[in-house]
């Protein structure tokens, strides 16, 4: 399958309309990353995994260049979309006034009414990794991949090029400076 994929991917850097064919192949993985997430999140809310891997279908299909070298890579910016729509959720509800349930659009503004906490703790989350990211780049990716899309380790090393021990080194300093910051 692995081959296959491969060759899809090059197709759809050439600009071949292949992408329903990629993300198929994925699709297992990227819901697996939705439901790692969702119970990251709050084991209490039973939100949908599926309407989440399908937001971050249509968040990559929007994008305007398909630049993807090969499944793990895939995966790293599916894992970062998932960051960018359940960041993007929480400041939406942050910003909305109490008790507005008419407002709810999607599974994600319903889970964080049920927890304004993780809204909270979610963003926190987010201001750490955007300051670390400011300090080091790969330390802030290793964690979005990680945290966000449920990578391992080897799958991360090949996205950034570097050796494993390298991203377990680089997991470390991230998860100690992200703990100092949101204490």
């Amino acid at each position: 399958m692995s081959n296959k994929l491969d060759k899809l991917l090059k197709r759809l850097k050439e600009g071949q309309d292949v992408y329903d064919e990629v993300y198929s192949m994925v699709y297992n993985d990227i819901k697996q990353m939705a439901i790692q997430q969702i119970r990251k999140e709050n084991p209490n809310v039973t939100y949908s995994e599926t309407e989440l891997v399908h937001e971050t279908y249509l968040k990559m299909l929007n994008q305007s260049s398909f630049d993807f070298n090969d499944r793990s890579h895939f995966l790293a910016i599916a894992s970062n979309c998932m960051r960018q729509i359940l960041i993007d959720h929480a400041r939406k509800k942050k910003a909305q006034k109490r008790g507005n349930e008419a407002e709810q659009r999607t599974y994600v503004d319903g889970a964080f009414n049920q927890n304004q906490e993780m809204v909270q703790e979610l963003l926190n989350i987010d201001e750490a990794l955007n300051k670390l990211a400011q300090l080091n780049p790969r330390l802030s990716d290793v964690v979005t991949m990680r945290f966000y899309g449920g990578m391992k380790m080897d799958e991360i090393a090949a996205v950034l090029e570097v050796s494993e021990s390298t991203v377990n080194r680089d997991w470390l300093k991230a998860r100690g400076w992200l703990y100092k910051d949101l204490k």
